[in-house]
């Protein structure tokens, strides 16, 4: 089984933040010009939200609040769920099914070390089993 500290190291540990002051409209131009779908709300060095796609979509537009004074902090996820780098591909999987969260920060010992995204650990599930599949084929043919 992979971890997710592998996962960290194939795909890179480059993460966007904002603060928590920063205002929800630019929040969502920064991901849209990033192609991201998530911003890490940091508070110096510690995560004390996340800010999403889906966050806007609920706090936001269908509660209509938006208001150009609108925060990130009056909107984001908070408490984050976060995974430790030595977790496995699967288990992350499973905190993001019960919990219904596709962005996990990545944290040890009190430091941001990665963010996973669910198309990060997808895309990790389906290498894993093609490879078997593969292996599976040599072994039947051969």
């Amino acid at each position: 089984m992979k971890t997710i500290k592998e996962t960290i190291a194939k795909k890179g540990n480059i993460v966007s933040s904002i603060k928590p002051k920063t205002n929800a409209i630019d929040a969502i131009k920064i991901m849209t010009e990033k192609k991201i779908g998530s911003l890490l709300v940091m508070d110096k060095e510690k995560v004390i939200g996340i800010f999403t796609e889906k966050d806007f979509a609920i706090q936001v537009i269908s509660k209509n609040r938006l208001d150009q004074n609108l925060l990130v902090i009056d909107v984001m996820s908070t408490p984050v769920i976060a995974v430790k780098p030595e977790m496995t591909v699967e288990e992350g999987m499973a905190i993001m099914t019960k919990e219904r969260v596709r962005h996990l920060p990545v944290i040890q010992d009190n430091q941001l070390v990665g963010l996973v995204s669910i198309g990060d650990l997808v895309k990790v599930i389906i290498d894993d089993q093609q490879s078997t599949i593969k292996l599976l084929e040599q072994y039947i043919y051969c």
